[in-house]
């Protein structure tokens, strides 16, 4: 069980929360599978969202554009999982229901469903960014993720790393996104670093303002960590160059 009033406290003035151990070993065992049989087309849902790995480990080399290019556990994301029955019982998950209700009153909906994938040969390192800004196309800007391991995270594989206070500055940019060298320059965090390592089935409560990076793993092995943002229900996409998306209802 998670402590709501404490998380919530901890959350607001540090951004992160380190929840603990919150989903169940069956389902991390299942939600680990479906995310195989989805990277090597076992399983497919028509709308999901594939994006190629980088061959160098920058992400920025990462291709675009390209979806599904045929069975390969090389991934370095598959969106819209909230199509998949077994990662909505995540997203709906019992144990986190009350703490994402606390934070966002009324109903909530969901902006993204997301499976971040470090390959056993490394993945790619992630700069410190937001996940905010008018790059994401919202009415207001979302607050609230819970990032899960669905394998171990240790800090030399690809853990997450975060700067404890950083939601409290704002946008770097308002277009959000990576952090520009410039900021993280006069900023000064690497001081301020904290590492999150997990294990399998343990949750990370993240403010979507909190400057946030991860390295490549250096393991051996593979890193999958599924991320949901929930959003208050009266958020629209303001999109223009496209139809405006419309939001999974998670909590009614």
């Amino acid at each position: 069980m998670i402590d709501v009033a404490a998380a919530v406290e901890a959350f607001r003035e540090q951004g992160f929360v380190k929840l603990g151990p919150v989903v169940e070993e069956a389902l991390v065992e299942q939600l680990r599978a479906r995310a195989v049989e989805l990277m090597l087309g076992e399983v497919t849902w028509p709308g999901l969202f594939f994006q190629m790995d980088s061959a160098t480990g920058d992400y920025r080399d990462a291709p675009l554009g390209l979806g599904w290019q045929g069975p390969s556990l090389n991934y370095r994301k598959l969106e819209k999982l909230e199509l998949d029955d077994r990662f909505r019982a995540l997203i709906r998950h019992p144990s986190l229901e009350p703490l994402v209700r606390a934070l966002i009153p009324g109903p909530v909906s969901l902006y993204r469903a997301i499976v971040f994938n470090k390959a056993a040969g490394g993945g790619s390192e992630i700069p410190w960014h937001q996940d905010a800004g008018k790059l994401w196309g919202l009415s207001e800007d979302p607050e609230v993720q819970v990032w899960t391991a669905l394998d171990d995270a240790p800090r030399e594989g690809g853990c997450l790393e975060v700067v404890p206070g950083s939601h409290r500055w704002g946008l770097s940019t308002p277009l959000g996104g990576v952090v520009p060298d410039d900021v993280v320059a006069r900023r000064d965090v690497e001081g301020q670093v904290v590492p999150l390592p997990v294990v399998a089935g343990e949750s990370v409560l993240l403010h979507n303002l909190l400057w946030h990076r991860s390295g490549r793993t250096s393991t051996g092995h593979r890193r999958l960590g599924f991320s949901a943002c929930y959003l208050p229900e009266r958020v629209r996409c303001v999109r223009k160059k496209k139809a405006p998306r419309s939001f999974f209802s998670v909590f009614g």
